[in-house]
């Protein structure tokens, strides 16, 4: 059997407070943790190489952003950030990657500060409230392929 390498790269980067799931909130973000949710991520799409960068440092979620290279796409849960950031959104506007924004909650069903994202305008797309299924979404969207077989994102 030939050895098939994997065809699309993508980094997920994680934000504020994000390493403490399986045990924050889990009545809101559930009880399983990043590290067991990309393990299986990993296995459902073997096809796609999935690199995790996760920090509560804002400075060094932007540098990761901004060196990233080689990338079909970036998954970018800021956490908090997502509603403060402009160092962010500039991250975002400055990497040549695509970037979608996801959500484990859906910000609009809660508090109303999370309502502003300050990164939304410079993604290319946003999936919010699926809970860890969004990071699934997200790689969904990467999948796709136009005419050409170039992989583009689709509007979602």
């Amino acid at each position: 059997m030939k050895n098939e390498s994997k065809h699309i790269r993508l980094l997920i980067v994680n934000g504020v407070n994000l390493s403490c799931l399986g045990t924050r909130e889990v009545n809101i973000y559930g009880s399983v943790s990043f590290e067991e949710y990309l393990s299986e991520l990993q296995k459902r799409y073997p096809q796609v190489e999935i690199a995790c960068f996760q920090s509560d440092n804002e400075g060094e979620l932007a540098k990761a952003i901004t060196s990233a290279r080689n990338l079909h796409g970036i998954i970018l849960n800021a956490g908090a950030y997502t509603h403060t950031s402009v160092i962010l959104a500039d991250a975002v506007r400055a990497t040549n990657c695509p970037v979608v924004e996801v959500h484990i909650s859906n910000l609009f069903g809660r508090e109303n500060y999370r309502r502003n994202s300050m990164l939304s305008g410079a993604c290319v797309g946003f999936i919010s409230g699926f809970g860890l299924q969004s990071y699934d979404l997200a790689i969904e969207a990467f999948l796709k392929k136009n005419s050409d077989g170039e992989i583009k994102l689709q509007q979602i």
